[in-house]
């Protein structure tokens, strides 16, 4: 009882001042708004089959994205220069790929449904919460189901499967099958033989 009034007789934090101040330059900033005019304007609303167009335009504003990459419209990529795709890697319908840290999407792998790659967070330790950002890495032949959340720094190893609204923020096995807040083993992932 005595530690739950200590809790309650703190004096609450008083506002920091300048946290609200602009991470990232200007012409950062700039560079951002332009691009998500472009996408919005040229690439959102565009049909499953103007594929080749929506990574173009990703590469002319420094994506890297190998052959055979889809990118669906209604994906939302923050910052193209960080993102890498592999040969056949897709990010899918609603997909957000938030990426303030380099994201490197591997070969055949496929970022399901409205699942968020997360790659930058705050430092709740410091009154001031700096922005932190840390680079997200998929491997190769991995799925990452519908909803689930990829966080800063986290590396998704080859083969894996993240479930439905899995939550990952730390290490994972390759060719393991994860699902859960957190995202828990459950099984490991065994392809049958020919396909």
């Amino acid at each position: 009882m005595a530690n739950s009034s200590n809790l309650t007789s703190r004096t609450p934090p008083q506002p920091v001042k300048g946290h609200s101040v602009p991470r990232f330059p200007l012409r950062h900033r700039i560079y951002r708004l332009a691009w998500m005019a472009v996408w919005r304007l040229l690439a959102s609303w565009t049909p499953p089959q103007l594929n080749r167009w929506r990574c173009f335009l990703l590469s002319a504003f420094g994506a890297r994205i190998a052959s055979g990459a889809v990118v669906r419209s209604s994906a939302a990529v923050w910052y193209p220069p960080n993102l890498i795709m592999r040969e056949d890697a897709m990010i899918g319908d609603g997909v957000q790929c938030y990426n303030m840290d380099l994201v490197i999407i591997g070969a055949r792998s496929v970022v399901s449904q409205r699942a968020f790659l997360c790659g930058g967070t705050h430092d709740f330790t410091r009154a001031s919460r700096p922005l932190v950002t840390r680079p997200i890495e998929i491997g190769e032949d991995v799925w990452i189901a519908a909803e689930a959340f990829i966080g800063p720094g986290v590396t998704v190893p080859q083969g894996c499967v993240i479930g439905a609204r899995a939550v990952v923020t730390g290490k994972l096995q390759p060719w393991t099958v994860y699902a859960g807040n957190p995202a828990k083993a459950i099984r490991r992932r065994e392809l049958e033989p020919g396909s």
